[in-house]
């Protein structure tokens, strides 16, 4: 058998580890649950998914094609259907997202905080909030920054890495479920991973970090004093296994700036907990069926809660960003693919014949197109 279904565990340059869970297709009448599982792969991609730009994501199930069992070689021919995604960072199949934030050093800052909140709310997956390195902050902030997140309606989890503190109550919240640590460098992401999975956190000058390990350390930096920013240590997407029933965690790269790529003006208010308890506990509706929240006659939703100014803001960036894609690509999107649903029920994507063929491409858009490739590797290298 040269075929098998697997979960992609790691990504780095144009090279993907899948671990393999079946052999045979996804709708194969016979499956060998049990042949050849666990063995990890080293696979690229087939050409035709680049065609058709379906993006193979770090926790995807795949179909692997022309596998050397010898070699542990093989192909991703196509990627099953996914459950959930996000964006970034970009993982598949995620079922809980940890939005993690240091106390100090960095500082928190309840603007990136928001930012944050609000991508993760955008992608529609459960979140929970960490905030790390409680040992270097008073016992009057943790209690403060603990009322003000019950506020914005979500229960915080305060913890130390470094104590220890904290941590152990949240093994219940990661059994049997797929979680993406989510949040800006400098926070102690990979410390908080090598703690939750029973390593130590060493200096980087002491360990390799060798994500095709399974017992791998995680390479952890220091915050620049300088700056009192985060270093970047994580370079790439991984999966990794936790030491609790069912639990895998991604470790990804720490960035500052979420895109919040997923939002609308339509959508903004349902991503924050503080309006949608609004609309539940009024007996009314708002005066006008697309109230956005923003100073109309009649809201119920009103401005007297502490981060209306930030949703403000972000419905203006958003806003913006609409009227100008608007007015850059139009109203009409056109597609070069098409969906066919399988005996199976799983959707696979096919590349559209190309209409008037016959016509020569202009130099001006051979030019257009060769851009928008190199943007399109200069932003896959940066992920990377």
């Amino acid at each position: 058998e040269d075929r098998a279904v697997g979960q992609v565990t790691s990504a780095q340059a144009n090279f993907m580890t899948v671990v393999v869970e079946r052999a045979g297709a996804p709708d194969d009448g016979l499956r060998e649950e049990g042949f050849r599982a666990g063995i990890k792969l080293l696979c690229v991609v087939r050409a035709l998914l680049k065609k058709i730009r379906r993006r193979v994501m770090v926790g995807d199930s795949v179909l692997v094609s022309g596998i050397d069992w010898t070699d542990k070689r093989g192909m991703i021919e196509d990627v099953l259907q996914r459950r959930s995604e996000t964006s970034d960072p970009p993982v598949a199949n995620v079922d809980l997202l940890l939005v993690l934030f240091s106390l100090d050093r960095p500082r928190l800052d309840p603007v990136i905080l928001n930012r944050f909140l609000v991508e993760a709310e955008s992608t529609g997956i459960p979140l929970a909030v960490v905030l790390n390195k409680a040992d270097l902050v008073t016992q009057e902030m943790k209690d403060s920054w603990e009322k003000r997140l019950t506020e914005w309606g979500y229960k915080p989890y305060i913890c130390s890495v470094e104590t220890g503190m904290g941590l152990h109550d949240m093994a219940p919240l990661l059994e049997d479920k797929t979680s993406v640590v989510f949040g800006p460098s400098g926070v102690g992401k990979s410390s908080l991973i090598n703690f939750l999975r029973g390593k130590s956190c060493l200096p980087p000058d002491d360990i390799q970090a060798l994500d095709e390990v399974d017992d791998e350390v995680i390479r952890v930096n220091e915050v620049s004093y300088r700056t009192g920013s985060g270093r970047h240590t994580t370079r790439h997407v991984s999966l990794l296994h936790l030491p609790f029933r069912g639990a895998m965690l991604a470790d990804t790269p720490g960035f500052s700036y979420p895109s919040l790529s997923m939002v609308t003006i339509n959508s903004l208010a349902s991503l924050f907990p503080e309006v949608r308890a609004r609309l539940e506990k009024s007996e009314f509706s708002c005066g006008f069926a697309d109230c956005q929240h923003i100073s109309e006659p009649d809201c119920v939703v009103g401005g007297d809660w502490e981060r209306y100014p930030y949703y403000v803001s972000l419905w203006n960036e958003v806003h913006k960003r609409e009227e100008h894609e608007k007015a850059v690509f139009g109203t009409k999107q056109e597609n070069d693919m098409r969906f066919k649903v399988r005996e199976s029920g799983v959707k696979q994507a096919e590349p559209m014949l190309e209409l008037k063929r016959h016509r020569r491409t202009s130099r001006r858009q051979v030019r257009q197109m060769v851009d928008s490739d190199v943007r399109e590797q200069r932003d896959e290298q940066r992920e990377l």
